[in-house]
């Protein structure tokens, strides 16, 4: 039996819809949906519980509300709910583990037109053992659907094709896990994935190896000697024999390769400004301290404006190419 969807929720408006983000994505998978929220009790509780509750009934109260609206809206959709006490990253990360994914909602833009990513999300994504799902505050279903026609009813609009899944493809270190987590999304949603690899010429410096085509073996700016057009052929070639396997295992999957010359975080939060979600890698562990969400995953997490899915490498997918 799959394991279910995790979604925290913490009362907010992001929370709930990452909830609602989160019960769509277990009905497209045919698995459930556990909703967890983490409390502590303190010497003095939190100036924003009510005076007369206690902070674990504010807590429970907060959790219940979550899934009666999911139930309201999923009403054959199997929830389960749990109220952790601990710190909200431990109880998080602990519930990550045992699912196919976790679901954590983002607030609205910030200062410089970027979401707000709050302390604990970034160390969620950080040390997951799981992929990571962050959704914006005020994100609809609708919103993965392209525009339905005028004179479509609302409930006719889940039945209206679903925006692409766009993919961050690193060509020098393609991970498995990642291309299988979007490959897999775009199955389920019967849509096209756009796959964007970043390219960097004429200096291919070594230590941002995850921009680049080729990672140098030198720890300093390799000029490229190759003829104009020669890195684009090149990276374009490269793209095309990471995703030959790929394209086997999911014939019924339309591929866009897009190749671009300009940084990898530029060039997935503009291509991810009209799809339904961007997967992204990350490197590291993914327990403990050494989680790392990496330049490329930060940036998307923090300014693309759909649903982001952080893959860990160390993933091992339940339905890969191999």
């Amino acid at each position: 039996m799959p394991h279910d969807i995790t979604v925290g929720v913490d009362g907010s408006p992001a929370g709930l819809a990452a909830a609602h983000w989160a019960a769509e994505e277990a009905r497209r998978r045919g698995t459930g949906l556990g909703v967890v929220h983490a409390w502590n009790s303190h010497p003095r509780p939190a100036p924003y519980v009510p005076m007369d509750r206690t902070e674990h009934d504010w807590a429970a109260e907060i959790l219940h509300e979550a899934v009666r609206s999911i139930e309201a809206a999923h009403p054959d959709l199997r929830v389960t709910e749990r109220l952790a006490r601990d710190s909200t990253v431990a109880a998080l990360v602990a519930a990550a583990a045992d699912s196919e994914m976790l679901v954590l909602g983002s607030r609205g833009l910030g200062a410089f037109s970027g979401f707000v990513t709050g302390a604990v999300s970034q160390r969620v994504v950080a040390r997951s053992p799981r992929p990571v799902v962050l959704v914006r505050a005020g994100r609809a279903a609708a919103q993965e659907h392209l525009p339905a026609a005028d004179g479509v009813a609302p409930e006719e609009i889940p039945r209206t094709p679903y925006r692409e899944v766009v993919l961050g493809l690193d060509t020098a270190r393609p991970c498995d896990e990642v291309i299988a987590f979007a490959f897999e999304a775009a199955r389920r949603r019967g849509t096209g994935l756009r796959a964007v690899h970043a390219f960097r010429t004429p200096l291919r410096p070594a230590s941002d190896a995850s921009l680049v085509t080729a990672p140098p073996a030198a720890t300093h700016p390799v000029p490229d000697t190759r003829a104009p057009g020669q890195a684009r052929a090149d990276a374009e070639r490269s793209v095309t024999a990471v995703l030959r396997a790929w394209r086997e295992k999911y014939p019924d999957v339309p591929v866009t390769e897009s190749v671009t010359e300009e940084r990898a975080a530029a060039a997935l939060v503009r291509t991810a400004r009209d799809a339904g979600l961007l997967v992204v890698g990350r490197r590291g562990s993914g327990h403990g301290a050494g989680g790392h969400t990496g330049p490329v995953a930060h940036a998307a997490l923090h300014h693309a404006g759909c649903p982001v899915a952080v893959v860990p490498h160390e993933w091992s997918p339940r339905e890969g190419a191999k």
